[in-house]
């Protein structure tokens, strides 16, 4: 038996992070045994990538070293945590999975979207996740959100929080992209509410998907 593996996507300030703990526990209820993780991390290599590649200035990284380093955190990530989980039978929420890489370093960045798309081809194969719950917001709300948050846990992982509104707008529209060209496999929630209204009708709308799965 094979588990389930649901990730949550959307621009930074979301809520994606609150969404899927709360996702995560919400299952647990249902009876499933679930491996809560999150990207770039997962596992140790994933987490030191993390470290890398989400703090310090924009100019750190080149845009295709940043895109290089996401997957080789993403490699690893698949190989030691989430494959291991899905084949025993648990199921994963992954706090960002490959539908971020597509928007941040694909229209976000500017690189070719076809190239990142074959590289996970390349690198992970025909691996996505079942379903994928977008939490859409505008770019200056979420970025608004964002900064008052980092400024409040002091994570330091405030790289991409520095970059520009239109940025993050790309971003967005990227994930809405996404969504539109699968949506069998997504599902989009208006994240512009309080963040209990946005949690229960995530939830509502991850439980309508499990019963039309069966």
């Amino acid at each position: 038996m094979t588990g389930v593996f649901i990730a949550v996507e959307g621009i930074d300030g979301c809520g994606k992070t609150g969404f899927a703990q709360a996702l995560a526990g919400h299952l647990t209820q249902r009876g499933k045994e679930v491996v809560a993780t999150r990207e770039p991390g997962g596992s140790p290599q994933g987490d030191a990538i993390r470290a890398l590649i989400l703090s310090g200035a924009d100019d750190s990284w080149d845009d295709r070293s940043e895109l290089l380093l996401m997957t080789a955190a993403r490699i690893e990530h698949v190989r030691r945590t989430i494959r291991p989980a899905l084949d025993a039978g648990r199921w994963v929420v992954c706090d960002r999975f490959v539908g971020s890489t597509i928007a941040y370093q694909g229209a976000g960045r500017g690189l070719p979207v076809d190239f990142i798309r074959m590289l996970h081809a390349r690198t992970i194969g025909d691996f996505f996740p079942d379903l994928t719950v977008v939490l859409d917001l505008d770019a200056g709300t979420g970025l608004a959100r964002s900064r008052k948050r980092l400024t409040r846990d002091g994570s330091g992982e405030d790289r991409f929080e520095t970059l520009t509104q239109e940025f993050h707008a790309r971003v967005r529209q990227s994930f809405l992209d996404q969504a539109a060209a699968d949506r069998a496999a997504h599902v989009v929630i208006d994240a512009s509410r309080s963040q209990d209204q946005v949690i229960a009708d995530a939830l509502a709308a991850v439980d309508a998907w499990l019963d039309a799965r069966g």
